[in-house]
């Protein structure tokens, strides 16, 4: 009698019209001592029948969040444009936000075949008011072992830690730091990865916060060691 759709982390509830009806005639059939007459044709009360879709997928959106809004959030909005599908809308913003996103980076997505022409810095106030689109997921990726922090939305969404060095902080010759950006890559491309394939429908709010920040324990190869130089 009631079909459940899954938007974000909401459940909307609503009357399955088709059931709904099917019941309206039984009942007029079977209560009115053989005369559905008697009853009247209560089906025709009802809404016409709606079109179903089984196979529509409500969208998760999913906000990442890193200090300058320049490298680390700029490439998992774009990472996750690309392989979540109809599944997810990707956004990113900045506590302290740059003029532009580092030129290294973009060439870098560019390059990798992934779409560049909207990624641009913005703070995170874009999307803390009335009129933002409702965030979902709330993915931070600042260096928390360098004393980064990330804003803090409160419980509004499911929110995961991803700590990760600042590639604007990366030292060394200009191959040393393409080497450590392809590591900041590899290590988002795999976190997002593993993100998209979670069960999310079986998953309850604390289990997926939970198997977030379990994603961001994840290794990040040589990343780790450009912390300790």
């Amino acid at each position: 009698m009631i079909s459940a759709t899954r938007q974000g982390r909401q459940i909307i509830y609503a009357v399955r019209i088709v059931a709904l009806r099917e019941l309206l005639v039984f009942l007029t059939e079977a209560c009115c001592g053989g005369r559905p007459e008697l009853c009247g044709d209560i089906a025709e009360l009802l809404p016409p029948l709606p079109q179903e879709s089984p196979s529509m997928t409500p969208a998760f959106n999913v906000l990442f969040v890193c200090t300058h809004n320049s490298a680390r959030s700029i490439m998992a909005e774009a990472i996750l444009a690309k392989v979540g599908g109809d599944r997810f809308r990707a956004y990113s913003a900045g506590s302290e936000p740059a003029r532009r996103p580092m030129p290294e980076v973009i060439d870098k997505m560019r390059a990798l075949g992934h779409d560049v022409s909207g990624l641009h810095c913005k703070s995170w106030n874009v999307f803390a008011g009335p009129d933002a689109p409702r965030m979902d997921f709330l993915i931070t990726l600042c260096d928390t072992k360098d004393g980064q922090t990330c804003p803090d939305f409160g419980d509004k969404m499911v929110t995961g830690v991803w700590s990760l060095p600042d590639p604007a902080k990366f030292a060394g010759s200009a191959v040393e730091r393409a080497a450590l950006l392809n590591e900041l890559y590899a290590s988002l491309h795999r976190r997002i990865t593993i993100f998209i394939n979670l069960p999310l429908a079986k998953l309850d709010r604390m289990a997926l916060k939970t198997r977030l920040d379990e994603i961001g324990l994840g290794p990040v190869g040589v990343l780790a060691l450009n912390r300790r130089a």
